[in-house]
């Protein structure tokens, strides 16, 4: 058993936690460590040639806590030192810790062997295996995350792979992240990057995976249907809202049906808010859409592991909703077992369409 600094033995006899701390232990129980440090092994150095690499929990932990708080590779090894908290999340002592090269090394690693998307469907096995991935609908959106656009650098130039568009009265320069999320929690189930000059609609067929029976999106999607890689799509409602101008003309119930399609188009505004808000990537920190793909990935496993927190099913009893949503008194069981799959009489099977609304639309 090593024995503990000076510094471990005050943190650990300190009154209270910190909000930082308090973060990481929530996240720390959240994320399945397990399954995602097995889809990366494969690929990671064994050591057998030259120094021994550090270990991969460590390293997978300290590149989410990266991507946690948005610090660079200098940055993250200056908290390293710094903050116990973040090192005892990692499992790392101040013996030895990793320099910012091998920090910058490890996330080359993980964009090379394109292991951000893997991790990403491997967080949302996870949430399926708990009843929380649906996939009767999609709501489909974009949303712009800015760039430099000064071209004071060492090449003079701007990043080829950026691009400016205007949205409303403003010019925006950057790149656009363009998600679908479930109808019913908003966890997000696919996600692709482009320039922002890009419509949005150019590349919804990435965004439905195929099993939805109905499709809400704003007005900028708006003739989607007529797309040639949607004709084939003739069992899914298409709920598209109206432009602002063709809404002043409508009737009391057609207005009432836009409200109810803007109240379930809502859930699609929440990735974006952890992604840009919680997690701080509202400005991109690479070159380069590939880079910043494989970091978006990550930021959506986050999202949605934190979005699903909310809906996790206890044990027996079906939480997947407020109670005012739920059928009361109803438990899952099998056979008189207990158990957190969700049965064919669950609130997310019975009151769907009660609670968003969609036997009101037209």
């Amino acid at each position: 058993m090593d024995q503990i600094t000076f510094s471990e033995a005050e943190y650990q006899n300190k009154k209270r936690k910190t909000r930082r701390e308090i973060f990481l232990e929530r996240m720390d129980k959240l994320i399945p460590w397990k399954q995602l440090e097995k889809k990366v092994a494969r690929y990671y150095p064994k050591g057998q040639n030259g120094r021994s690499p550090y270990p991969l929990p460590a390293m997978l932990r300290v590149h989410c806590t990266q991507l946690f708080y948005n610090l660079s590779d200098p940055a993250m090894e200056d908290a390293l030192y710094e903050i116990e908290s973040m090192r005892h999340f990692a499992g790392l002592k101040l013996d030895r810790l990793p320099d910012e090269t091998t920090i910058l090394n490890f996330r080359h690693f993980l964009e090379q062997h394109g292991l951000g998307k893997a991790l990403f469907n491997e967080v949302n096995k996870h949430l399926e295996k708990n009843g929380l991935m649906l996939r009767e609908g999609s709501i489909v959106d974009a949303t712009i995350i800015s760039a430099p656009s000064s071209t004071k650098n060492s090449t003079g130039k701007r990043d080829p792979e950026m691009h400016q568009t205007r949205k409303g009265n403003e010019w925006h320069f950057g790149m656009k992240m363009h998600i679908g999320v479930d109808d019913t929690l908003g966890l997000i189930h696919s996600i692709d990057s482009t320039a922002a000059n890009v419509h949005d609609i150019v590349p919804t067929d990435k965004l439905l995976h195929g099993e939805e029976q109905r499709v809400f999106g704003d007005a900028g999607y708006l003739g989607i249907q007529k797309g040639d890689e949607h004709k084939h799509r003739e069992n899914v409602s298409w709920f598209i809202a109206k432009r602002p101008g063709t809404r002043k003309k409508l009737d009391a119930d057609k207005l009432k049906a836009e409200k109810i399609k803007a109240s379930v188009r809502a859930k699609v505004e929440h990735p974006f808010r952890y992604i840009k808000q919680i997690f701080g990537y509202s400005k991109v920190r690479y070159r380069g859409l590939a880079k910043h793909n494989n970091r978006l990935h990550l930021l959506a496993a986050f999202s949605n592991l934190l979005i699903g927190e909310k809906y996790k099913l206890a044990e027996g009893e079906c939480t997947c909703f407020p109670s005012k949503w739920r059928e009361t008194g109803k438990k899952h069981t099998n056979n008189g077992e207990k158990t957190s799959a969700i049965p064919d009489f669950c609130c997310f099977e019975t009151t769907s369409a009660k609670i968003t609304g969609y036997s009101d639309l037209p």
